[in-house]
């Protein structure tokens, strides 16, 4: 968990499938960095187990909660405690007279299944309600909260649920959490990866990046390379790429790493900071002018240093350059 919160996680999910894991959440909550939810299945018990132990939130999944008498049990004890619940819907897990219904999980199906449990909710007096539809196809998933973002104005937390490998899940995480986003629909992200978790939150960060929403961070723009590259641009991008990742910064610029004399230029003054390759040597640029040229073998220390000088009178000017731009 502290990998995670270190790498950028703003809130992490733990899964409680197990009584041991139920008897563990008063230690993880004590020591937890950041916020906690507890993602509870089949069984209630966990849930108010968990609101007992002092998660932050709880998450039901309404295709195996169970009853509505337990739901009910849960959603007051949650807001006895003062904390959200969020109904998670999941098109893998959805309700079998859903299922019967529509035939497969269509975005209607999880539609209905979250409104079910909304009206739950609010009829029990419990308004302190998140709501997800995940589902493994990034079009349906899309379709899904278009639905729900029609019908209520609830908070909304984003995600595909199984997108794949670390490759095939970011491209379709990008595709469905940033295709909302960029609609204005969304407050929490989850990209689901089966791959390292704190690869989920960089790749979160940067879809957040990407938009140009979320917290600061350096974006790293770089050229797809073509016959016309000099120089190892792979490895230069590759090692500036780790170093931002690992040093932290929490700087909103764009730095532009370019492979050639054609479009190199008009990139890399075109970012706040930027290089373009020449044969042995690269231009460095700062605020769209040449600022100086450096050996090829030290151009990774030249970025990070004009990275880590980029102070307040920088960044205001780049916002004057962007608003003339804009003009």
């Amino acid at each position: 968990m502290d990998e995670l919160a270190e790498a950028g996680a703003d809130i992490v999910r733990v899964a409680v499938p197990r009584p041991e894991d139920a008897d563990a959440l008063s230690e993880i909550a004590d020591g937890a960095p950041v916020p906690v939810v507890a993602d509870i299945h089949f069984n209630h018990q966990y849930a108010l187990k968990a609101i007992e132990a002092g998660m932050d939130k709880v998450r039901i999944n309404p295709g195996n909660i169970g009853k509505e008498e337990w739901e009910r049990k849960v959603l007051l004890a949650a807001k006895e405690a003062g904390i959200p619940i969020r109904i998670g819907v999941n098109s893998g897990s959805l309700e079998q007279d859903l299922l019967d219904k529509h035939g497969f999980p269509k975005p209607e199906a999880l539609f209905e299944s979250a409104m079910r449990h909304v009206e739950v909710c609010q009829k029990n007096g419990f308004e302190e309600v998140v709501i997800s539809v995940k589902h493994s196809d990034p079009g349906k998933m899309i379709e899904s909260y278009r639905l729900v973002a029609e019908r209520t104005d609830f908070p909304l937390h984003l995600g595909v649920t199984e997108s794949g490998s670390l490759q095939s899940g970011t491209v379709k995480s990008s595709i469905g959490i940033g295709t909302l986003l960029a609609e204005g629909i969304g407050d929490t992200i989850r990209v689901s990866l089966a791959a390292d978790p704190v690869e989920e939150v960089r790749v979160g960060h940067e879809i957040l990046k990407s938009l140009g929403i979320g917290r600061p961070g350096v974006n790293i723009i770089a050229c797809p390379t073509c016959g016309r590259l000099v120089g190892d641009l792979f490895s230069i991008v590759e090692d500036v790429e780790e170093a931002v990742q690992a040093q932290g910064f929490e700087k909103d610029l764009d730095v532009a790493l370019m492979g050639c004399a054609v479009n190199g230029p008009g990139e890399a003054s075109g970012a706040d900071l930027g290089v373009s390759l020449g044969r042995g040597r690269a231009h460095l640029f700062k605020h769209g002018e040449v600022v100086g040229t450096v050996p090829e073998e030290e151009i990774v220390d030249a970025v990070l240093e004009a990275i880590e000088e980029w102070d307040e009178e920088d960044e205001a000017a780049s916002s004057e350059e962007a608003v003339e731009v804009a003009a």
